[in-house]
């Protein structure tokens, strides 16, 4: 593999397997929240968050880590003002002891906090100012979670970048250059100390949280319910694992995940089932990291046409990578791998995402369920063609076409899903 495109590789995956602690939307406005009160200089009494759609519905039903159960948009902001380490960026809020958590809830209370929708047509948009004595602080995220594109204090402008969506890069690495056939070709050559680190450090975190989920009283409790109704078969705990670690996170556990595309859902759904599988068959520790590395770049792959945010639930994209990555320490090679992506996309491309929540798991089971069906159908000589609905001939095509799908198509989708998460629900707690 030409060098360039080997080092692309391995910076990508070191710019997208990053820890989080917590859903990332909540944790984003905690982040911005913590730098926009590091840079007034003091706590504020006044603090507006004018967010983008997706945002809003990302944050509106997860629990804030470490906040003592809270939720949604202020409560984040809160936590980050009051407790959170900026330098920390997605563990803002990995640090906070019982006696910080109290004074959350306390200034949560005390502040002035207002919400407002942003207007900008950018699908990550976030923007936080902060008052107290006449003096303001502003700082503006947009793209991805912790791009900062403005800081400024009183009219004093200490960062500004332009920010493009049509021209936006997410981190230095060039995500275009992706495609299944080079996925596959490294993760053949990849040598291990390369990748090691960060993919040593997903399977640790990632089964971690996903054990706690089995263990806890944690959200929906699907993991444990796949357990207890479908056996223990290799498909089946892969599909549990996968939705416990989902059912930790969305209900607040202070545990972090290793995310890929923006997403711990995402990361954890394209890591754990080929964790499982790769126990299961029993297989090297390299032969789990080289199919772990084709999971989650796959991921990464199908996510980058899509953006960061949609209505089209990322842990689709993410069990067409386990699929994948399943696939590949199966031994199937470009021709197997890539027919088990394309029968993946076309079971299940079109599952909405109405924001983080307890259900993530669900929809998470069912999203490796079509990558291990996909898998399964090409073994058994089925498979979908070139003209059935989005499918088209080829791999690349078929996944541009679901990227179309998402990323254009389904627009009007996403306003339609946010006008009856927010809207409806208003007029409804208005009639009581």
């Amino acid at each position: 593999m030409e060098k360039k495109l080997y080092d692309t590789y391995v910076k990508i995956l070191e710019e997208e397997l990053v820890p989080a602690m917590g859903c990332t939307e909540p944790i984003a406005i905690a982040y911005g929240a913590a730098v926009a009160r590091e840079t007034l200089g003091e706590i504020p009494d006044e603090v507006e968050i004018t967010a983008s759609g997706n945002i809003i519905k990302n944050v509106k039903s997860v629990v804030v880590p470490n906040t003592g159960g809270l939720r949604g948009i202020s409560a984040a902001a809160a936590a980050g003002i009051r407790s959170g380490r900026a330098e920390k960026k997605l563990e803002v809020l990995a640090d906070i002891s019982r006696e910080q958590v109290d004074g959350i809830s306390d200034y949560l209370r005390q502040a002035k906090f207002r919400v407002k929708a942003a207007e900008s047509g950018c699908v990550f948009d976030l923007l936080i100012t902060v008052k107290k004595d006449g003096h303001a602080a502003a700082v503006r995220i947009q793209g991805h979670h912790t791009n900062l594109v403005l800081i400024q204090k009183d009219r004093e402008i200490l960062l500004d970048r332009e920010y493009s969506e049509e021209h936006a890069e997410k981190g230095g690495a060039d995500r275009s250059l992706l495609n299944v056939k080079e996925i596959i070709q490294f993760a053949d050559e990849a040598k291990i100390s390369d990748v090691e680190k960060v993919i040593g450090r997903q399977v640790d975190y990632n089964t971690a949280i996903a054990e706690e989920g089995m263990r806890g009283n944690w959200g929906a409790g699907i993991g444990r319910i796949l357990l207890q109704s479908y056996g223990n078969s290799v498909q089946n705990r892969a599909k549990a694992m996968a939705a416990a670690g989902s059912d930790a996170r969305m209900s607040g556990c202070e545990m972090p995940v290793v995310i890929n595309s923006g997403s711990g859902n995402q990361g954890m759904t394209a890591s754990l089932p080929v964790i499982v599988y790769a126990q299961e068959l029993n297989v090297s520790r390299e032969q789990m990291i080289r199919a772990l590395l084709v999971s989650n770049l796959v991921t990464i792959h199908l996510k980058t046409g899509i953006g960061t945010l949609s209505a089209y639930c990322g842990a689709i994209s993410a069990g067409c990578g386990a699929g994948a990555g399943i696939t590949y320490l199966y031994g199937g090679g470009y021709t197997e791998i890539a027919h088990t992506i394309v029968n993946a996309l076309a079971i299940n491309s079109g599952v909405v995402c109405d924001g983080a929540k307890a259900s993530c798991a669900a929809k998470i089971a069912s999203a490796v369920e079509a990558g291990v069906l996909g898998m399964k159908m090409y073994q058994f000589g089925s498979q979908f063609y070139g003209g059935d609905g989005i499918v088209a001939k080829g791999i690349e095509e078929t996944i541009e076409n679901v990227a179309e799908l998402a990323r254009d198509g389904m627009r009007e989708t996403d306003r339609k899903i946010l006008e009856i998460m927010t809207e409806k629900e208003e007029k409804t707690r208005n009639r009581r």
